[in-house]
């Protein structure tokens, strides 16, 4: 028995091996449309359905969206429009992630931001409690800072009991700490008996290839004119990690999200393509599913310039 078949045993709907992409830099931005104008548009989904993809992570700023406490309410406009998006998506029959990103104050304080946490997941849970099986949360991109694994498991296991009371069965996207690395796997709690949980890892590495140039990483200019070649060590680094992650996926049964992976624009396509097919050939030998980073931003798949896949990019996808 291979392995994904081993892990649909225990989560059939979270073990499908699924192809996405994110739609980064959009509703995760403070307000859609301060990242560079970027704003998810209808057609984006028929494009992403029509290419082959079956699934699509929605990173969403749902903390920047809400009012006081200790009620922390949605706005509802907002609320909304993810509706819209989610409806969208939805009629090209893809797969959601609704994905709980950017939320720096929990991360740098989670002793005082864990209410509105669990607040805005209490309402979400109850919203969607009726939508469709193909709808997935994620609990919270990329823990980090001051959220450590001990704290992160406590408030995780929080927030999961508050969407079983609405939502039994529906499949909840959950990761370690330390960015969702992989190396964090073993400090990562989960409810045991809960068999509809996906577990979802990060990977960009080597950062200085994958993120030379990008201004949000100090000292990442120096890094420009890095190339990924493909060298058996440069594999065998890849191969490492992901073995890693696959061996707790089997030793705890759970199935694995290969969530985010990408490398940003200033590097050289040849080099990002190999990357690319590596990294997602990588992750399929393994059983894992995949969402690439992203769809039409600075690591994106498809030119919004050009109007037009950036085919070495998909092809190294979906080949």
């Amino acid at each position: 028995m291979t392995l994904l078949a081993a892990l649909a045993v225990f989560a059939p709907r979270a073990a499908a091996l699924d192809r996405g992409i994110n739609l980064g830099d959009m509703l995760e931005a403070p307000q859609e449309g301060a990242w560079s104008g970027l704003r998810i548009r209808d057609e984006y989904f028929r494009i992403i359905d029509k290419a082959g993809f079956d699934l699509v992570r929605i990173p969403i700023a749902w903390a920047a969206h809400v009012g006081p406490g200790p009620d922390y309410t949605i706005d509802p406009a907002f609320l909304h429009r993810v509706d819209h998006v989610l409806t969208q998506a939805r009629l090209r029959q893809l797969k959601v992630i609704l994905d709980y990103h950017n939320d720096e104050a929990l991360m740098s304080d989670p002793d005082a931001h864990s209410d509105h946490f669990l607040a805005i997941w209490r309402q979400l849970a109850v919203h969607y409690q009726y939508a469709a099986d193909a709808v997935y949360f994620e609990l919270c991109n990329e823990p980090n800072g001051n959220l450590t694994a001990e704290k992160w498991n406590r408030l995780a296991a929080q927030a999961i009991a508050i969407i079983r009371r609405t939502n039994p069965h529906r499949t909840i996207v959950v990761g370690p700490v330390q960015w969702n690395s992989a190396r964090a796997l073993p400090e990562l709690r989960l409810p045991e008996r809960d068999r509809h949980l996906l577990v979802t890892i990060h990977f960009y590495e080597p950062m200085h290839f994958t993120h030379q140039g990008a201004s949000w990483v100090k000292g990442s200019d120096a890094w420009l004119g890095t190339q990924w070649t493909g060298t058996p060590d440069e594999r065998a680094f890849i191969s490492g990690v992901f073995d890693q992650a696959a061996a707790w996926a089997a030793a705890h049964h759970r199935p694995m999200f290969l969530g985010e992976f990408g490398a940003y624009s200033r590097g050289d396509m040849e080099s990002r393509v190999r990357w690319t097919r590596f990294v997602r050939q990588s992750a399929e030998k393994r059983g894992f599913s995949w969402a690439y980073w992203e769809f039409c931003s600075s690591f994106g798949a498809w030119d919004p310039g050009t109007q037009a896949w950036r085919e070495p990019l998909l092809r190294a996808l979906l080949p």
